[in-house]
């Protein structure tokens, strides 16, 4: 069973915890997908370079958070490839992911990210710690729900995400999980999307 590690946006937030979240994940040895902001990305170029470093996937999340079903094509391209120009730039890797802001998706959007040769990537659990939940409810709530193949949403700079992450690491553990970043969880060829926006394998 395989469940992508933390999938962690850091956006719109500072970066006040990200080496903390850097130094949880490596004591259990995992590796994470950060989705980042360009804008962040211009705050905290040092930030993305101990992500890097660190192991970690940087990958795209806009360049300024806007509602991409808003935007026109031009527009999607010219938000994606500022984000990847700006992470690249630290990183000598350009991301081929993409989060759309807010969770704010439509087939227009799905279809110009990949006309850009990137995937759209969404989660299945919502961690709520943006919400400000108690780490054990941040627990609970992500326990409960998981199932091989998911992805969770968490953040950085939300209150009690660091407290709340080694008993998630730890309780996935336990149920049998292998946490890996985004890019080793979807499949890229051969695959069809159900009503939910799961991949389903195609026939070989």
């Amino acid at each position: 069973m395989q469940y992508k590690g933390c999938r962690t946006l850091t956006s719109p937030w500072g970066n006040e915890d990200t080496q903390q979240l850097i130094d949880i994940l490596a004591k259990y040895k995992v590796k994470a997908t950060f989705f980042v902001v360009g804008e962040w990305v211009d705050k905290y170029p040092e930030s993305v370079k101990a992500l890097h470093d660190a192991g970690h996937e940087i990958m795209n999340h806009s360049d300024d958070h806007a509602y991409f079903t808003k935007l026109s094509a031009d527009q999607i391209k010219a938000q994606l490839d500022s984000c990847n120009g700006k992470i690249e730039a630290i990183t000598g890797v350009r991301p081929d992911l993409f989060r759309p802001p807010y969770g704010d998706y439509n087939d227009s959007v799905v279809s110009t990210v990949r006309n850009c040769g990137m995937y759209t990537i969404q989660w299945n659990i919502d961690s709520l710690d943006w919400k400000d939940l108690e780490a054990p409810a941040i627990t609970e709530r992500v326990l409960k729900r998981i199932e091989p193949g998911s992805i969770i949403l968490f953040h950085n700079a939300a209150k009690n995400t660091p407290a709340a992450l080694p008993s998630v690491i730890e309780g996935l553990i336990q149920q049998g999980y292998t946490m890996v970043p985004v890019s080793q969880l979807i499949l890229r060829d051969n695959y069809t999307m159900d009503h939910t926006g799961r991949q389903i394998p195609g026939q070989s």
